[in-house]
């Protein structure tokens, strides 16, 4: 049997590509290797969202240059974002890649018997297809409701590398979960790059109350939403749907009305906080994270301030923030990069250090109470056995083992001890009666 070897950069929607083409690839024969030199095909799923992520991409093909004069059989294949933008170039730059592949076309994937190397076709509906994926984790499934993105965010690559929003009928994706559920699944995160947009036959909040009622499902997430669709019947949908967690990630990206226009965010620092009112009126106890660039073309202190002052008065749960990179083919890429490198690394820092300030104070107050967990699989931490996750989405570690706390269950703990990325529970045995945090 010939063996792959995945390798994911990215966001959740590039991980669930992996997964889907791993289905792919073992539905054609192939199993997959633990290492890369065991391997008959080689797939680097890429992301090109910043500067960054690509400069990893390329520090690890060149890693494979030399084990594949030594394999003459060994394919490699770039799928992703980058091999979207980048098609030919990447060839040039790398002449022993063998295949690159675009997200739209990662059904080819399965069937390598081709003379073309680059295949990167746009006219393909991927929300028609339909892949079984091979998925990591038996207890909460990734599930794409929709491709593609309509905002044009002036830093962001995405509409150009995977196209405009095409969402999948709804009863495809009932049909799916309803299959899931079936062989364990419990949580089911419903991904695309804008889901509040989310429209076939039914719009995204009658779609999660579809969901909703599919009996043996027990929790629903999404990602990502966009501040200027988020609505007022989708915030109320936190409070009337039991099965939907109590975390959003909406992303910010900065407190200044002025970067923000520059970014074509469409909307103002007070209408973004006046839906985080809205929220938290309707469910006090929303985790809600975000996402913040810094360093902006333009971005001034006074900007910068303004960041610090939104996070100082929305107290986010947790943050990714990011440092401004150039991403070819945006209508930033027209602007003057007049942030020098010395004050992005500075500002980024000052965001941090103020986050990392507001998480701890945060998870702190968790201790002591009880909360419920959804119980993942085993921990990757020593001296703890189980890993599981909150309504809220905060990692929880687990010492205690039982018939309860089998995977997959749902059980009630008690936080014992909290840190800025995880917290420290014991189960305790009340779990008919859980607790919505």
């Amino acid at each position: 049997m010939k063996g792959y070897h995945i390798i994911t950069f990215g966001c959740q929607m590039n991980a669930h590509d992996s997964e889907k083409i791993a289905g792919l690839l073992e539905l054609n024969g192939y199993v997959e290797s633990i290492e890369p030199k065991d391997s008959e095909l080689i797939i680097i799923n890429t992301c090109s969202i910043r500067k960054k992520a690509e400069d990893k991409f390329f520090s690890q093909l060149g890693r494979y240059k030399k084990l594949k004069t030594k394999k003459k059989d060994l394919k490699i294949v770039v799928t992703g974002c980058i091999a979207q933008q980048e098609g030919e170039r990447i060839i040039k730059r790398a002449p022993y890649v063998d295949f690159v592949i675009g997200p739209q076309n990662i059904h080819l994937v399965g069937n390598l018997d081709t003379n073309q190397r680059i295949l990167t076709s746009e006219n393909i509906d991927i929300s028609t297809l339909s892949i079984d994926a091979k998925r990591n984790i038996q207890t909460k499934a990734l599930i794409n409701i929709m491709y593609g993105c309509n905002n044009f965010c002036s830093y962001c690559v995405v509409p150009y590398t995977r196209g405009r929003e095409k969402s999948r009928a709804s009863n495809e994706i009932i049909e799916e979960i309803k299959g899931l559920t079936l062989n364990g699944y419990k949580e089911f995160t419903l991904l695309g790059q804008n889901v509040n947009s989310y429209k076939s036959d039914i719009n995204f909040v009658e779609l999660l109350k579809k969901i909703e009622d599919i009996e043996d499902v027990e929790r629903i997430r999404f990602m990502t939403s966009h501040p200027k669709d988020l609505s007022d019947e989708l915030i109320k949908a936190f409070k009337d749907f039991s099965k939907l967690c109590e975390h959003i990630h909406l992303p910010l990206q900065s407190g200044s009305n002025k970067i923000l226009f520059l970014m074509n965010r469409k909307y103002t620092y007070e209408e973004y906080l006046k839906k985080i009112y809205k929220l938290r009126e309707y469910v006090p106890d929303i985790s809600i994270t975000t996402d913040i660039i810094t360093g902006f073309p333009s971005e001034t202190e006074e900007d910068h301030l303004l960041t610090l002052k939104a996070l100082q008065e929305i107290q986010f749960d947790g943050i990714f923030s990011f440092k401004y990179s150039l991403r070819p083919g945006t209508k930033s890429a027209f602007y003057e990069d007049n942030v020098d490198i010395n004050t992005k690394n500075r500002r980024l820092n000052e965001i941090n250090q103020l986050q990392d300030e507001i998480t701890d104070k945060k998870n702190e107050l968790l201790k002591n109470n009880k909360l419920e967990i959804l119980i993942e699989g085993p921990s990757d931490k020593p001296n703890f056995k189980l890993m599981g996750r909150t309504r809220g989405n905060k990692i929880v570690y687990l010492n205690s083992h039982n018939n309860s706390t089998s995977y997959g269950n749902i059980v009630n703990v008690i936080i014992k001890h909290t840190h800025r990325h995880s917290l420290e529970a014991e189960y305790i045995e009340d779990s008919n009666s859980h607790t919505r945090l």
